[in-house]
């Protein structure tokens, strides 16, 4: 809807016609100034010549319209604009991506073509994050160390693209789960928000730290927070050869999210792993009201620029 921001700046409108009726004509006339007698002659007789001419109703009409507009540009004319409002779901979420060196094996498909499980999972990761409007989520990443690659924000975009910018090595090659948990775990330590949870994905067997994934589990469970656990890679250490590598410990990360409240979830293909962020969205669901917010789309400008050009066309035709 259009409005003015400040309409009450339009009663200055009268303000020249009370001005010349409390100073006079004559103090209107305002100062003077010393020109060579050629260019003030010339002046004079232009001046003659418009008012013979009847230029005098037509400055005093560009006069005022100039101040008219003026004062319509300084009553701020705008117009609501419709903006979506941002869903809140008072949740914080932290996603806890495993990037150690088993990530790099090619035994996954995505549109007809082999590729990595990192791929796979940047992939379809960041297109759950972008679905998670309204809640605040962070990364971590963990391999043989566990870093706080995003902190908690609103900005879901900025978070899928750390994402999708994720890259083996950065952290170790190695598999910590506990760590990458408890990291998560000491980010949401501080949190207010009235749902707290961590999605941890792993593909492979907790080999490096000093404390134990259920021990963190069991942390997790005393602070309220649900751990959801997602076990990537097509064969399990329990069924696996001994010795076999790029295997994933499944049992474990089952045992974190029972502990925790939480859901474990098998992936083994990607389709599996659509399937998963799309049952995620069904439990961690972000449908709720948003914020009420009000922007304007200002117009000030317009009628600015017109006042603007017709005080130089004024000014032109007073030279000419």
């Amino acid at each position: 809807m259009f409005e003015l921001a400040d309409p009450w700046l339009l009663l200055f409108l009268p303000l020249p016609l009370l001005a010349r009726r409390v100073l006079g004509e004559g103090q209107m006339s305002g100062g003077a100034i010393a020109v060579p007698d050629r260019i003030g002659g010339a002046l004079l007789a232009a001046r003659g010549h418009r008012a013979a001419a009847g230029g005098i109703p037509l400055r005093q009409a560009l006069l005022w319209a100039i101040w008219g507009l003026m004062l319509l540009a300084a009553s701020g004319p705008r117009d609501l604009a419709p903006v979506s409002a941002l869903r809140v779901t008072g949740r914080d979420l932290a996603i806890v991506l495993d990037l150690s060196g088993s990530m790099v094996r090619d035994d996954f498909s995505l549109d007809g073509r082999q590729v990595t499980r990192l791929e796979a999972v940047t992939t379809v990761g960041a297109d759950f994050a972008r679905r998670r409007g309204g809640d605040r989520v962070a990364l971590i990443v963990f391999g043989s160390e566990a870093y706080f690659a995003a902190p908690f924000s609103f900005d879901v975009e900025a978070i899928a693209r750390r994402i999708e910018e994720a890259e083996i090595g950065v952290s170790g090659r190695a598999t910590n789960i506990s760590d990458g948990l408890g990291l998560a775990l000491k980010r949401l330590a501080d949190s207010n928000a009235a749902s707290r949870v961590v999605i941890l994905l792993s593909d492979g067997v907790n080999n490096a730290g000093a404390t134990n994934p259920r021990g963190v589990a069991e942390l997790a469970a005393r602070m309220g927070v649900r751990v959801h656990t997602i076990a990537l890679g097509p064969k399990d250490l329990s069924t696996a050869k001994t010795g076999e590598r790029g295997v994933v410990d499944a049992a474990t990360l089952r045992a974190i999210s029972d502990i925790s409240g939480g859901e474990s979830f098998r992936v083994r293909t990607t389709d599996d792993l659509v399937a998963v962020t799309e049952a995620l969205d069904r439990l961690e669901a972000t449908d709720s009201d948003g914020l009420a917010a009000e922007v304007f789309r200002d117009y000030w400008m317009w009628p600015a620029f017109l006042a603007a050009v017709l005080s130089l066309w004024l000014g032109w035709r007073e030279l000419t």
